[in-house]
């Protein structure tokens, strides 16, 4: 079944956080989500280890990359 409204549907957050790494660099996420792990000594694996066990901060990461997914 197709998700329309849904543009994570299929996305996994690695997805998301690389996606977004690669976009804007870490210094420019930890502006905009200002979380140790983005700020101090960053990697993919701390991230997602953060990011998971976060749901606020997952959400903020999510809705910018959709944000921008939409008016791109």
């Amino acid at each position: 079944m197709e998700h329309p409204n849904d543009p994570l549907h299929g996305v996994t957050l690695e997805t998301v956080l690389r996606t977004m790494v690669e976009r804007h660099g870490w210094p420019a996420l930890a502006d905009s989500i200002p979380i140790r792990c983005f700020m101090f000594d960053p990697t993919i694996k701390s991230s997602l280890t953060f990011l998971r066990k976060t749901p606020w901060a997952r959400k903020r990461l999510e809705d910018w990359f959709v944000h921008e997914a939409r008016h791109s």
